[in-house]
């Protein structure tokens, strides 16, 4: 396994040292959704936390009840408008640090995955292990970057909600952090060898 430690990743420290403005989270999804969508740079997303809580996705409710099969169908309803945003995901370069066993967000997540990648994003999947030697004053931040000029570290509140974000602006910081991205991204595993081993063999996930 990589050893991260040595390699001197700095996300972290970076990320919690930089000054930022706190975005809520409407003035959060209003200023990000169109630059994502109206963008050109590739886009780079991190993220690390096992569960987020999502009550406007209907299939996040239905897996969250317990009804698997009813959040299955909900994604795949979920297609056509992703398929819409394709040259937008296309751009996008995720990687997403998982815990073992899978939790029960990360399981239905996953699931979510399979369609976006169809839809053109590429997926990464890094072992949790691989980070907890650079980890050891907190975890990596959730961060999305939009070119050299923006980025994000995504809030939550102690229950994975979601708070909006804290914008970034310093051009070194974001070189820096986009550099470690990408070194991240190349360290994980294809999303879909991932899925194949880890994720597809599971029963449907204990939400209760």
């Amino acid at each position: 396994m990589a050893d991260l430690t040595a390699r001197g990743t700095r996300l972290g420290p970076l990320v919690r040292e930089t000054p930022g403005r706190v975005l809520p989270r409407e003035p959060y999804n209003d200023e990000v959704i169109p630059r994502v969508l109206g963008g050109a740079h590739p886009l780079w997303k991190l993220e690390r936390m096992q569960s987020f809580s999502e009550p406007d996705v209907p299939s996040w409710v239905a897996a969250h009840e317990g009804d698997w099969r009813r959040a299955l169908e909900l994604i795949e309803g979920m297609r056509p408008g992703l398929r819409a945003m394709s040259q937008s995901l296309s751009r996008l370069r995720r990687t997403r640090i998982a815990e073992r066993p899978p939790s029960p967000y990360l399981q239905w997540e996953m699931q979510v995955f399979l369609a976006r990648t169809d839809a053109g994003e590429t997926i990464r999947v890094l072992d949790a292990e691989a980070v907890a030697g650079v980890e050891t004053d907190g975890p990596l931040p959730e961060l999305l970057i939009i070119g050299p000029d923006v980025m994000y570290e995504i809030l939550y509140d102690d229950a994975g909600g979601h708070m909006g974000g804290r914008r970034i602006e310093d051009r070194d910081v974001i070189r820096v952090c986009t550099e470690e991205l990408a070194e991240l991204f190349a360290l994980g595993e294809d999303f879909r060898a991932y899925f194949a081993r880890e994720i597809a063999p599971l029963p449907p996930p204990r939400t209760a």
